[in-house]
């Protein structure tokens, strides 16, 4: 007989999500090499799971891993202090969690729904505008006083 653990699945416990899940966590380098790596990995442990690069999901889970990853770089980095990427495929309906954590608490982002279009002369400022197109939900929140998480969740089917 297969058990869960036998299959690599463990019992979602956040939100409203009860069926199996896969998780992936890593911590990087906030670095822009970290970044891009963080991408990638996402993209490669996607396809391992089923969810092959050329598909929509993958293509559309990798662009919000890089948005998020790129922020956290940008706006989260602390000398000496990594940041993680977590993964959680949920299989009841085929929805994707991306979490990424950095060391600044102190910077969260604007609340959903309250974003404003970045100026059209500027080069930066549409990343989290990309989050909230494509992701079905996302928000921050705070796990200790030295962290914080943006997350979002897409799905891939």
């Amino acid at each position: 007989m297969t058990t869960l653990s036998d299959m690599n699945v463990e019992i979602a416990p956040v939100d409203e999500h009860t069926g199996p899940a896969r998780h992936f966590r890593i911590r990087l380098s906030s670095t822009a090499r970290g970044a891009r790596l963080a991408r990638h990995l996402a993209a490669e442990q996607l396809t391992s799971w089923g969810w092959p690069y050329d598909c929509e999901g993958n293509r559309t889970a990798s662009l919000l891993v890089a948005e998020l990853a790129a922020n956290a770089v940008r706006h989260g980095q602390v000398r000496g202090r990594d940041f993680a990427l977590r993964l959680t495929l949920y299989a009841e309906d085929a929805t994707l969690r991306i979490e990424v954590t950095d060391a600044r608490p102190d910077r969260s982002p604007p609340l959903p729904g309250t974003l404003t279009p970045a100026d059209p002369e500027t080069e930066s400022g549409r990343g989290l505008l990309l989050v909230e197109s494509l992701s079905t939900h996302w928000g921050a929140t705070a796990g200790d006083p030295y962290t914080k998480t943006v997350w979002c969740e897409v799905p891939l089917g």
